[in-house]
């Protein structure tokens, strides 16, 4: 498990060496915090369904983790582009285990930017019902890590260049993110709505963290946690075999 622990490492060296990124991550989750939080909370209240940011929070929490896995994966069109890659791929390890640790140091970085997002939202209101289903959250919190940083290494070992990336990972993301409940509840929605907000594995990452930090579930924890963890180790397997195509 060496090489998992260095590829993990410098994951995590990548991103903490630079602040700058580490604020502009930040910037997106706060302004949609902020401006929806605050902004829709009167409509929220007025339908009954009590305070907006506690609805919205757990959504923020998740999208920040969405986005910061994800483009993770451009990180590996840079290490192709500069041989680092090379020097990994021709290394007496596995593809799975390079797999592996690329993943698990993407979902650590992005568990980073999640609780920071999740300091914030404490900050400006955000309460859980229950502090003891904390860990339970944090757990989910890194199942949703996990899936999109496998999701993110594996479109970047699909692809060729780091626009290429941008424009395919903006195209599954935003989606993904819209679709998922976040910023809306579940119930009642139409047909084809409904449908696709059961497709896509980011609800069942937002429904978990609402059941756990706010007791409001749409569909059930257990389905919840057995989802995410069926795609992230579909998504694991799917991304050893794309990085195993690579050429070194």
């Amino acid at each position: 498990m060496g090489a998992v622990y260095v590829l993990w490492l410098r994951e995590l060296r990548r991103y903490t060496r630079s602040r700058s990124q580490i604020v502009v991550s930040l910037a997106q989750p706060m302004l949609n915090l902020f401006a929806m939080g605050f902004g829709l909370s009167a409509v929220f209240n007025q339908v009954g369904r009590g305070s907006y940011l506690q609805f919205i929070a757990p959504g923020i929490i998740a999208m920040t983790v969405l986005f910061a896995a994800t483009f993770s994966g451009m990180a590996l069109l840079w290490d192709k582009q500069f041989g680092f890659l090379k020097e990994t791929l021709v290394a007496p390890v596995s593809r799975f285990k390079i797999m592996l640790g690329r993943t698990c140091g993407a979902a650590t970085v992005a568990m980073i930017q999640g609780t920071l997002v999740a300091f914030i939202c404490f900050a400006v209101g955000f309460r859980p019902v229950s502090f003891a289903a904390l860990p339970l959250a944090i757990g989910i919190l890194a199942l949703i890590a996990v899936v999109f940083a496998a999701l993110g290494t594996t479109i970047g070992a699909s692809l060729k260049d780091t626009q290429g990336f941008q424009m395919v990972a903006n195209f599954a993301v935003t989606p993904l993110y819209f679709l998922s409940g976040a910023m809306f509840p579940l119930d009642n929605l139409p047909t084809a709505l409904a449908i696709a907000t059961r497709l896509d594995p980011l609800s069942y990452g937002v429904d978990g963290l609402r059941a756990t930090l706010i007791g409001q579930a749409h569909f059930n924890v257990s389905l919840d946690i057995t989802v995410l963890v069926t795609i992230g180790l579909g998504l694991t397997c799917i991304g050893a075999w794309r990085v195993s195509t690579i050429e070194a």
